[in-house]
This record gives structure tokens, C-alpha cells and sequence, in this order.
């Protein structure tokens, strides 16, 4: 048996990369690595340190749109932020993009879900701290994104300077 890492990346066809590029660009804010003409771009997310974490080739505006669980292929790509304060934030961009699509609360994440222009889903999501897992429990929820935030700076206002 292998060992596998993690994972690496994602490569999602779009209609046009360019579109593309500035949605992962402007709103959940990937840096443009390399590029291919104008049919291929290769964006590494603002945090990452890999060679790149998404590519996007394009195919054209004649593309059929991906049909949600009405064909095998992949269901979303899921990227995950630092902080809570950071999903915040992500929520806000993908708001003021239109591109917000719902919110969640699984136990041991919190997640956001999007559309990119072309109507690939994504997730944006925070891992809650390991030591919650067995007493948060794990299914879905509805978020309470403001919520979450207020107790968490309750306990930590509680716990005082370190």
C-alpha cells in the first residue's frame, strides 16, 4: 500500500479561464502562478505554499453547465481558511459576489457554499478545533456564523492575557 499525502490540487474546465481567474482571483483572493494564453491559468491560494492549488482551462461558451447530481463527476472542491474571522470575511466576498449559495454547520466544520461563473460548486470552510469534535457531534446544521464568532470571543475574553 502507498501512503497519500494530501491533496494537491484541482483542474476544473470552464467556459472562458479568464472569467474564471478573476472570480477565484477577486473573490477568495488566488494569486495567478502561470498562465497558458488565454485558455489556461494556474492560481495558488493566498495561503498555500504550493506550486499551484487550482487550474482552470477553458473550453469555450458552448460548454454545457455541470448538472449537480444528475451525472457522476465531482461535487465541489472545498478550501479551507485559517481562521473563523477568515470565514467571515470569505462569507462577505462571496456575498457581495452573488456567489453564496449556503451555509452549514457540520460538528467539525463550519462551511460556506459557492458557485464560480461557470456553476462549479466550492466550499470555504473552517475546521473546527479538533478537541470540539466529540461534543460538537458531526451531521448538518444550519450555521450560525454570528453566533460561532460572539461565544468565541466570550471564551476567550474569559481566559484572559496569556
Amino acid at each position: 500500500m502507498f501512503t497519500v499525502k494530501r491533496l494537491n490540487h484541482v483542474v476544473l474546465y470552464v467556459r472562458d479561464a479568464q472569467r474564471a481567474r478573476a472570480f477565484y482571483q477577486d473573490v477568495l483572493g488566488f494569486v495567478v502562478v502561470e498562465t497558458m494564453g488565454d485558455q489556461a491559468v494556474f492560481l495558488r491560494a493566498n495561503g498555500s505554499d504550493n506550486h499551484h492549488d487550482l487550474g482552470l482551462f477553458g473550453i469555450g461558451p458552448q460548454a454545457a453547465p455541470p448538472t449537480r447530481g444528475e451525472r457522476v463527476g465531482l461535487y465541489h472542491a472545498a478550501w479551507e481558511v485559517a481562521t473563523i474571522e477568515d470565514l467571515a470575511r470569505a462569507r462577505e466576498a462571496l456575498l457581495a459576489a452573488g456567489a453564496l449559495r449556503g451555509e452549514s454547520d457540520h460538528g467539525n466544520s463550519l462551511s460556506l457554499y459557492a458557485q464560480d461563473p461557470d456553476g462549479n460548486e466550492l466550499e470555504v470552510f473552517w475546521m473546527v478545533p479538533r478537541a470540539e469534535w466529540a461534543t460538537r457531534g458531526f451531521g448538518t446544521r444550519r450555521l450560525d456564523l454570528a453566533g460561532e464568532l460572539a461565544a468565541r470571543r466570550a471564551a476567550a475574553r474569559s481566559q484572559g492575557p496569556v
